[in-house]
């Protein structure tokens, strides 16, 4: 059981209480509790999802910087669940009745065992299940989506994580809109200039634990003729079998990058003043590695 179920405390709302400022809806009550973690230390940012008896979700959201959350609700029987990074979920049960609180108190959320680590040793990025994306502000309105089609890369695991170290080359040429012209657009002169710099390639230099199952990963990204250090926000998710049952490890991983940083400065401008291509650009990486396959002489 990864939480428990919990009958609810309801109590009248009194007049002097904060409560009373809730406007309460008619045949609806008020449903509350305050998350804290086990040295009784507000959660802030929990998520937090309450459905009904069929499963659908009727409210959700996050908790206060207080760790509370108080919401407004029809009366009846509903099941609410509580989840934090790095903190095992949490699920009650609470009855709501008519202008009434229930209040569940402080929920207190247990710190859950970090994810293993994948083995020391040579570890290959596998393109069939990762992504290279990104994401740029169009007209200072819209976003458009791309990713790179063609890349390698390879990890090697330390005995120590931190000393782990990672390489990763990207086929500049393989970027994808989905908009042909767009595409084209990209890989001439103005942008990437892939003629010249076919390949965009990172190296790592350090791995830094940020508690639970983040990690930094630091490095040197080498983009249109120019190098620059990078760091690589990873959240990491865990080893797993594949279908053939092989070993393998996956982690998200978000940066930005700043295109004057790399000299990609091609820019026009609206008639209104508006830039058609946004100065920065958010880059989602979504990466499953395998140990790497020893050939035989």
């Amino acid at each position: 059981m990864i939480g428990r179920w919990l009958g609810s405390r309801t109590k009248r709302v009194q007049r002097n209480s904060p409560l009373a400022a809730v406007r309460t809806p008619p045949q609806a009550g008020v449903l509350s509790c305050r998350v804290i973690d086990p040295v009784n230390e507000p959660v802030r940012n929990a998520e937090f999802v309450v459905s009904d008896a069929m499963g659908r979700t009727v409210v959700s959201g996050g908790t206060d910087p207080f760790g509370s959350f108080v919401t407004a609700v029809p009366a009846g029987e509903y099941r609410l669940a509580v989840s934090a990074e790095g903190f095992t979920p949490f699920r009650a049960g609470a009855t709501v009745t008519e202008d009434a609180l229930a209040s569940l108190g402080d929920v207190t959320l247990q710190v859950a065992a970090p994810p293993q680590l994948p083995g020391a040793g040579d570890w290959e990025v596998e393109p069939m299940h990762s992504s290279i994306a990104f994401t740029a502000r169009h007209i200072g309105l819209a976003r458009i989506h791309g990713r790179f089609n063609a890349f390698a890369g390879a990890v090697r695991i330390a005995d120590q994580m931190e000393q782990s170290a990672m390489h990763v080359v990207i086929d500049a040429a393989s970027i994808d809109t989905n908009v042909r012209m767009r595409d084209d657009h990209l890989r001439s002169a103005d942008f990437l200039d892939v003629a010249r710099f076919p390949a965009i390639e990172f190296y790592s230099d350090r791995f830094v634990h940020r508690g639970g199952n983040k990690w930094s990963v630091t490095g040197a990204l080498s983009l249109h003729g120019v190098t620059r250090t990078v760091t690589l926000e990873t959240e990491y998710l865990g080893l797993g079998n594949g279908m053939e049952g092989e070993t393998r490890a996956a982690c998200r991983a978000t940066t930005e990058l700043h295109r004057d940083d790399f000299t990609v400065s091609w820019q026009t401008m609206l008639a209104r003043g508006i830039a058609v291509v946004g100065p920065s650009i958010r880059i989602e990486l979504d990466v499953q590695i395998v140990p790497k396959q020893v050939v035989g002489g």
